[in-house]
């Protein structure tokens, strides 16, 4: 992948898979920004990834916030070429358990923080860029539990087909990644509790690839999507699961 002085934005970019895209990023010659709103997140990133990337506090589901982000890509770099839509997230619970604030907040933190995000990039995004979205397999196949995140991520794919067949006239790629379980900080907080670690063993006990997987995995899926060698390819889900939703 060819990345060299590419401009990219990273929501949700402080830890996980959206932390490993930012430092694969980096060391393929990319300039990075990264966005989150945990002070103790922020600050860690800003202390591993020093003067290589700009760290920026930024709520996605605040359209103020969002502004100030632009406004601050605008000044300091004038273009976006990657967008990963990245943050997200939520927690699960049983139908009888999720109320209305429970379903708004998931709702918010991935739907709607993923179509305002991109709405409001769309100024820094020309023709040959790329947007990513982070999906997933949720969103395809049924799990106890994930009621409300399920539907979330079915609204972050469709975002992600609507806005390729709006954008593809102008020049910009939309597509969307849609990970199965992997190894990051999402485990502790989506209300697993106790059942974490019995949750993970099923999870890699029902997987064709016998494990979970690594957020290099997917960042390196997500960099081939903004590179120059994906310039022919929109509109894609594409599943990084080791064949969970597959087989």
């Amino acid at each position: 992948m060819q990345l060299t002085n590419k401009i990219i934005v990273i929501t949700g970019g402080t830890t996980g898979i959206g932390f490993a895209t930012a430092k694969l990023a980096i060391d393929q010659g990319a300039r990075v920004v990264v966005t989150g709103r945990d002070p103790r997140t922020l600050a860690a990133a800003r202390s591993e990834l020093g003067g290589k990337a700009d760290v920026i506090a930024a709520d996605s589901t605040r359209l103020d916030d969002l502004d100030r982000l632009f406004a601050e890509v605008r000044t300091r770099h004038g273009r976006i070429d990657l967008l990963f839509v990245n943050a997200g997230g939520g927690a699960f619970r049983p139908i009888e358990e999720a109320d209305e604030a429970h379903y708004d907040q998931i709702m918010d933190l991935n739907a709607k923080s993923a179509f305002f995000t991109i709405q409001k990039a769309l100024p820094l995004l020309g023709r040959g860029s790329s947007v990513v979205l982070n999906a997933s397999i949720v969103a395809s196949k049924g799990f106890p539990g994930t009621a409300v995140y399920s539907l979330a991520k079915a609204a972050v794919r469709q975002i992600a087909r609507s806005f390729g067949a709006e954008l593809v006239t102008r020049g910009i790629r939309v597509n969307a990644i849609s990970p199965g379980p992997i190894d990051t900080p999402i485990f502790d907080k989506v209300g697993l509790g106790d059942g974490r670690d019995g949750f993970v063993a099923q999870m890699e006990a029902s997987n064709p690839m016998k494990r979970i997987g690594r957020p290099e995995e997917i960042a390196r899926a997500v960099l081939f999507f903004g590179s120059d060698d994906a310039s022919f390819i929109t509109g894609v889900d594409l599943p990084i699961d080791g064949g969970v939703s597959s087989f």
